[in-house]
């Protein structure tokens, strides 16, 4: 994708997304990808970007719960990758392997079948927003504890002023839109 493409493919997706203010609670503002994925020629434009900037062969594409999976699964397929989704606690049968992260006021765990990733499988992690980062960097922690090399993150959308990217680095990290 041309520089040009991908700065009218960055409007576009800019001038699609929502935001909510005080959903899920008082003080956040949500980013709410629902009218983008609503839109077929601009889901499909930012699906061939992801794919695009993937670094190398891929064997399966993480999902991060629940958006993540509208845009890892399309995007595996583009791959020619697996889809493998990381789930909050409790929602995969089992045998799971899971990992507990600090939230703001308690803590998280996500889970993944471990069988579903093979020892040294090349794993791409996408998500719809990189917010603070604990998700993502619970998600890198469990996926590599099953034995996968996480050779990437894509993010439709980083919100720069959370600083996300502190709980990953080292890590190779794609954003389509800055915010």
């Amino acid at each position: 994708m041309t520089e040009g493409a991908r700065a009218d493919l960055v409007r576009r997706v800019d001038g699609l997304m929502r935001t909510v203010p005080d959903f899920p609670e008082p003080g956040v503002l949500f980013r709410d990808i629902m009218p983008l994925l609503a839109d077929p020629v601009v889901f499909a434009e930012v699906v061939a970007a992801l794919a695009a900037d993937a670094p190398g062969p891929i064997d399966l594409v993480a999902g991060m719960e629940a958006r993540g999976f509208l845009l890892a699964a399309p995007v595996a397929m583009a791959l020619g990758a697996g889809v493998v989704p990381v789930r909050k606690a409790g929602k995969l049968p089992g045998p799971v392997a899971s990992a507990t992260y600090a939230l703001e006021y308690g803590t998280a765990t996500v889970e993944v079948q471990p069988f579903t990733v093979p020892d040294g499988s090349r794993v791409l992690v996408i998500d719809d927003v990189l917010a603070t980062g604990g998700t993502a960097a619970a998600t890198v922690d469990l996926l590599e504890r099953c034995g996968a090399e996480v050779v990437g993150l894509s993010f439709l959308v980083e919100l720069g002023a959370l600083r996300g990217r502190d709980l990953l680095p080292g890590r190779a990290v794609d954003v389509l839109l800055t915010l």
